[in-house]
């Protein structure tokens, strides 16, 4: 009987030629984690692994405008689309999906502030789970410290927002993800956030209604039990009376 050649009895590694996007999604249930939409999971990510999944994306991608019966190779608008639309993606639009959570330095209130504070509106830039279309608006921040309380710059509280923003998200969740992380940064005796978005799912497709907005609110600690502050706090967000 004739040997195999040499080359034939290499051994192969066990993970050779396993997608990245397996591998992540593996740790991630080793883990118990989730990995919804509107999740963060930069922890399970390793080093140049992120390159690795644009490349993926970008085959996947591709199969998907062969599927719409879009001649890339001919056509020179599209060429290059399966990348560009890879890096749109992983790089910009659901960033907040697969980088760590800005570095944002805390300083303790020594002055002891308590009165409102409002910073806004800070731009949304985000998109729908249930279509990838845009979801863009503003939203509004108020925030009663106290002495305990963490101080924060305030361009950390937009680039918490697009952070928390930057994946594809629905709006009712967004804005209590993004009230759960200020309050843990922060520990304010209160805290209120209003958003308001145009969603393109509902301009751009389905009933095409240009001028429809959704407004929706969270209101934590003192802002629930005190009325006159809560109305204090909308009163002064312009525009919004």
């Amino acid at each position: 009987m004739s040997s195999q050649p040499v080359a034939d009895m290499t051994p192969i590694p066990p993970d050779e030629g396993t997608p990245v996007s397996v591998k992540i999604r593996e740790r991630i249930a080793a883990a118990r984690k989730r990995f919804n939409a509107n999740d963060n999971i930069a922890e399970f990510i390793e080093p140049g692994e992120l390159e690795r999944l644009l490349d993926e994306v970008e085959v996947k991608m591709q199969g998907v405008l062969d599927s719409l019966v879009i001649n890339t190779q001919d056509d020179h608008n599209t060429n290059n689309t399966a990348r560009r639309v890879a890096k749109m993606y992983l790089n910009e639009v659901f960033k907040g999906r697969y980088v760590q959570a800005p570095s944002i330095t805390e300083f303790p209130n020594a002055e002891h502030l308590n009165e409102l504070m409002i910073v806004g509106p800070l731009t949304v830039r985000s998109a729908c789970s249930h279509h990838f279309c845009p979801v863009m608006g503003k939203i509004w921040i108020g925030i009663m410290p106290n002495e305990h309380t963490n101080v924060i710059g305030l361009s950390k509280y937009a680039r918490i927002v697009d952070w928390v923003m930057g994946r594809p998200q629905i709006q009712e969740e967004a804005v209590v993800q993004l009230a759960d992380l200020i309050m843990e940064k922060t520990q304010p005796d209160g805290l209120a956030i209003v958003m308001e978005a145009s969603h393109f799912c509902m301009s751009w497709r389905g009933v095409r209604d240009m001028d429809s907005k959704m407004i929706n609110s969270v209101m934590r600690g003192v802002f629930l039990k005190d009325s006159a502050l809560r109305r204090e706090f909308l009163s002064l967000i312009p525009g919004r009376n």
